[in-house]
């Protein structure tokens, strides 16, 4: 009987011993299990964050001015290529501005023409300002040649309104003899050939509904025109 009872002592202390060692093991292997505690934020980094992004946004604008700046400059001097240089950038009112100063300082016929050409060469686009300086300069000395470009830059404005204005003009100095070089077809051809110059969309606005149907008009008389003679 004693020697069961010494022999459960020395088995509940070895247990005893076993429990006390592999206990904290345990704790510690469950603890490196856990992912590392981040690091604290606090107010001063999260503005540290903010100010550089308000720094970086600061360098961003302060450089395209410059460029804006130098791009103005350039058109003053007559540099056509600020243009190219405007639109490959995506600055859409830098590129408008820079076009209305170099339609401003075309003030000859010759001036005028180099730039249409360059527009219409790179293809860039058109707006109203360029657009309306060119026909003015064709309705005093117009040509077979001027005539058709005119029609082709009112056209690429995507303009309805102005495009009609453009037709009407053409339409009035052949009535009146003064476009002997353009048969009554070719202006018909010229019409309905850059009516699709224009968008889906201005064709189908309320202007283009105008547009259209003045262009009818016109259709039929250069039409009666044609086979009267």
């Amino acid at each position: 009987m004693v020697t069961l009872l010494f022999t459960a002592i020395v088995i509940t202390g070895i247990l005893a011993l076993s429990l006390y060692f592999w206990a904290p093991r345990s704790r510690d292997s469950q603890e490196n299990l856990l992912p590392p505690p981040e690091p604290p934020r606090g107010f001063l980094a999260d503005n540290a964050d903010a100010d550089a992004k308000l720094f970086a946004a600061a360098n961003t604008s302060t450089e395209l001015e410059s460029q804006r700046a130098s791009l103005r400059e350039r058109a003053r001097t007559g540099d056509k290529t600020a243009l190219n240089e405007a639109h490959q950038l995506g600055e859409l009112d830098c590129y408008s501005d820079l076009l209305d100063q170099l339609t401003a300082d075309a003030d000859r016929q010759p001036a005028l023409f180099a730039l249409v050409s360059h527009v219409t060469r790179h293809e860039l686009p058109v707006n109203k300002k360029l657009a309306e300086a060119f026909v003015k300069s064709w309705e005093a000395a117009p040509t077979r040649s001027s005539t058709a470009t005119s029609l082709h830059i009112a056209a690429l404005t995507d303009d309805a309104k102005l495009y009609l204005t453009t037709v009407e003009k053409a339409l009035s100095l052949w009535r009146r003899g003064l476009l002997p070089e353009v048969s009554a077809i070719e202006l018909k051809a010229l019409f309905d050939g850059e009516f699709w110059v224009l968008s889906q969309r201005t064709r189908s606005s309320g202007a283009g509904f105008v547009l259209k149907r003045s262009l009818a008009n016109a259709r039929r008389e250069l039409e009666n025109s044609a086979r009267v003679n």
